[in-house]
């Protein structure tokens, strides 16, 4: 089982560029095709008085025309078709009909519209026809003029669809607008954003406020007000830790040297024993005290270095005290770069705090007799060594503070929880393994973090 510490991940919600522009698209899409379609409400309204015009004007210039064309007659009640002067579709026709409904005259396309008979003077609507009828000489005369309904619908449908078409041509390039003035009105919000962002992983310098709209500008006074609390904190707890270390230390050596002399001069029995025991003790309370100021710092923050640095001397310095205090240099496999190494903005103290308590706890509860390997590679530090495997539900509770393994060693169970406050403190990855990945038995540390480019 794998626990990962320290994996931060940004919210998977729309941004407020994309939000405002997709908006303010739909809205001037949607205030369009409203206006498109008021436009064609008005458009119906007025061409259908315009052909109303049209057909009253025409009915009111063929009357005097028929009545006259009627009197110059010779003689016949045969109907007279009006020959078109050119091919041309006729949109408005006419008929002249008598008082019995007898047709006396009509335009070329008259049979083709089938205007009904006995229609009032005036407007009239069929399914398909709009009329308009004019009478004259007492009611003996009377000139219908018709148009189909069709061609009124079909000119109201072209007029809204030439308003609507620039839509297709408008969207796009009202969201490319939207778009840049949303970036350009929003730039230093992301800009702020941005800076806020990098304050995660120890960074806390002022953010700049320059350029911020009004809604915006008293967060980032806010913003700073708090990181420059936070500092302060910060430095105070890192200085507690460092005093705390020495008045810690100081009274705790004093007190052991003390008490192995102790034991030297007593003579043997229950007295030295008694002595010997409290010299343990005190071994064992300064290996403590040391392992909880190591959490405290992990903890308070400080973790991330000004400068990148190379992490391979300082591995090699841990592992040549390790090899001082313990005298097991021996038993490590040791892999590590032969050049300047993984370059990384790791606190040098923090990592070695980070391989010390690595190497240590793969020394004191690994299999004895067994190696332990130790391997610093590009983006990785990783620590293996033999060993029983840890179940699966215990592996997950070992970065918790005095948890322990299935071991019988001594120990404080703080090791791999300082490991994992720095993880969680800088931003790296903590993976543990039980058995070793391609093998029976075993436990693994695994810590990945980003490497910077070396100058």
């Amino acid at each position: 089982m794998n626990e990962a510490v320290g994996d931060g991940r940004r919210g998977s919600g729309w941004s407020l560029r994309l939000r405002l522009g997709l908006w303010l698209a739909l809205a001037v899409t949607a205030l369009w095709l409203a206006a498109a379609t008021v436009a064609g409400l008005v458009l119906r309204r007025e061409i259908g008085e315009v052909f109303d015009s049209a057909l009253q004007e025409v009915a009111q210039r063929v009357l005097p025309l028929a009545y006259a064309e009627l009197l110059s007659r010779d003689g016949g009640s045969a109907t007279q078709h009006m020959a078109p002067i050119g091919p041309h579709r006729e949109y408005i026709t006419y008929v002249v009909r008598d008082a019995d409904g007898r047709e006396l005259l009509q335009s070329s396309d008259a049979d083709l519209m089938q205007i009904p008979r006995s229609l009032p003077p005036g407007f009239h609507s069929t399914e398909r026809l709009r009329t308009y009828t004019e009478a004259a000489v007492r009611g003996t005369i009377l000139v219908t003029t018709a148009e189909d309904l069709g061609h009124r619908r079909a000119a109201v449908r072209r007029a809204v669809v030439a308003l609507i078409w620039p839509l297709v041509a408008l969207v796009p390039i009202a969201l490319v607008g939207v778009w840049l003035s949303v970036r350009l009105s929003l730039r230093p919000v992301i800009t702020f954003r941005s800076a806020i962002e990098e304050r995660g992983r120890g960074n806390l310098a002022p953010v700049a406020a320059v350029g911020l709209p009004e809604e915006i500008a008293p967060v980032a006074t806010s913003v700073n007000a708090l990181l420059e609390r936070l500092r302060g904190a910060l430095e105070a707890e890192r200085g507690f830790t460092a005093n705390s270390a020495h008045e810690l230390r100081t009274p705790i050596a004093a007190a052991l040297a003390q008490t192995q002399r102790l034991v030297a001069e007593l003579p043997g029995g229950a007295p030295r024993e008694r002595a010997r025991s409290v010299a343990v003790a005190l071994k064992r309370l300064s290996r403590l005290s040391e392992k909880l100021l190591q959490l405290a710092k992990a903890e308070g923050g400080g973790l991330l270095a000004e400068t990148p640095t190379p992490l391979a001397p300082v591995l090699r310095h841990v592992i040549a005290d390790i090899d001082r205090l313990t005298d097991r240099g021996e038993d490590l496999m040791v892999e590590i770069p032969p050049d300047s190494g993984l370059v990384c903005d790791l606190d040098p103290d923090a990592f070695a705090i980070l391989a010390r308590n690595l190497i240590e706890n793969a020394l004191k509860h690994g299999t004895p007799g067994t190696p332990v390997r130790v391997r610093l590679a590009d983006g990785l530090f990783e620590v293996s060594n033999g060993g029983p495997v840890v179940p699966a539900d215990r592996l997950a509770r070992l970065i918790r503070p005095f948890e322990r393994g299935p071991t019988g060693a001594e120990g404080s169970g703080l090791g791999l929880a300082i490991v994992a406050a720095i993880c969680r403190g800088a931003g790296l990855t903590l993976d543990l393994a039980s058995p070793i990945p391609g093998e029976a038995d075993g436990f693994r540390a695994r810590v990945r973090f980003a490497a910077v480019p070396q100058a």
